[in-house]
């Protein structure tokens, strides 16, 4: 009897250590997930929060995780979906819940569905407290359901909160995008009024003023910027250079930029050099010289982030069409309104294309 009893102890208690050791298995993916979204490996967080949903390990966190990765991949519908059963788990902090109807109205307001990114905007402005970012939001979405009265308010009550530079630069490139540029100009103004405070601020400010034209400024904001260590400095440079037509310092910028993030060893991801490449493409157009273009375009997606790969595709349609190559541009371009829908200028660019090339596909 002493020989069985030990044994059923001894079998318990592996049982209980294999237990033990799926768990750890269990929350070291979901540690993993974390850490992947963090550094802006989407796809990678995608896989391994779904697993953890799977796993039951935090669904109501990991459902998050996955409509996050979702939104950034530019998969709205899925991340819709996603928050919404976030948002239908128990135990769903009221911080967190705040934090998913942003999330959803977001990717709502991405996918199209006005009415319905208003109605989470609404639930906001009820039942939680407001900040910039959802005052802001807010705005944006009135703004596309044309209540230009109902976003002007909106705007001023996200700057009233937070009179930043970036947030002064997020205001007017809205509005820019509606082809409302005099109604966001009057933000960058008021911004510019106020005192830098580091290369930071320096940037931002040297940004703005190539928004409103003034080169003279940006250039010297922006050189000031670049020598107190702003590498983003030199990106926007170039783009002074490339406004002014001066194609060999624009480029100069560009591979300044490109060199010192591939230097980078931050292990920070969530800018890579490919807009630095995406720059030298442009450059290259300009110029005529498709041919090099598109090898910088390849090479910049080979390691663009979600966010950046929107800007490198398009050139890319652009580049094949210069070279007349109508027929690989079209396909380019078909592939290109998949993934973003919500662009009307490749839209139109792609009805070109079938005219050009006698294709309805």
């Amino acid at each position: 009897m002493k020989i069985r009893k030990t044994a059923l102890i001894l079998t318990a208690v592996m049982g209980l250590s294999l237990l033990a050791g799926c768990d750890n298995e269990k929350q070291q993916i979901f540690k993993e997930a974390e850490k992947d979204l963090e550094q802006g490996s989407y796809e990678y967080a995608l896989d391994e929060f779904t697993t953890s949903v799977n796993n039951g390990v935090k669904p109501a966190v990991s459902y998050r995780g996955i409509g996050i990765c979702q939104l950034r991949l530019g998969n709205y519908d899925d991340a819709i979906t996603a928050f919404t059963s976030a948002l239908g788990e128990e135990k769903v902090s009221k911080s967190m819940a705040r934090d998913l109807y942003l999330y959803r109205a977001t990717a709502r307001l991405q996918a199209g569905y006005l009415d319905d990114a208003m109605a989470d905007c609404q639930v906001l402005a009820q039942n939680y407290e407001m900040d910039a970012d959802a005052w802001f939001l807010t705005g944006k979405v009135a703004l596309e359901m044309d209540g230009y009265d109902e976003a002007a308010s909106d705007f001023e009550q996200a700057y009233g909160e937070d009179s930043s530079y970036d947030r002064a630069i997020q205001i007017y490139e809205t509005y820019l995008d509606k082809d409302m540029e005099a109604d966001g100009t009057r933000y960058l103004e008021a911004v510019l009024s106020t005192e830098a405070k580091g290369a930071e601020d320096l940037c931002s400010r040297g940004r703005i003023y190539y928004y409103m034209g003034d080169y003279t400024n940006a250039q010297k904001e922006l050189t000031d910027a670049s020598n107190q260590g702003s590498t983003e400095a030199l990106l926007v440079l170039g783009m002074v250079y490339g406004a002014q037509s001066d194609y060999a310092n624009a480029r100069a910028m560009y591979q300044q930029y490109i060199n010192q993030k591939l230097d980078d060893t931050s292990g920070d991801q969530t800018q890579t050099a490919a807009q630095g490449y995406n720059g030298l493409a442009v450059c290259d157009m300009a110029e005529g010289s498709y041919d090099s273009a598109l090898e910088n375009i390849s090479s910049g997606i080979t390691i663009a982030s979600d966010d950046e790969m929107q800007s490198l595709l398009f050139n890319e349609i652009v580049a094949y069409e210069k070279k007349l190559d109508f027929s690989t541009a079209q396909e380019k371009a078909v592939s290109y309104v998949g993934m973003y829908p919500e662009d009307e200028e490749a839209a139109k660019e792609l009805d070109f294309l079938k005219s050009r090339t006698g294709s309805n596909e």
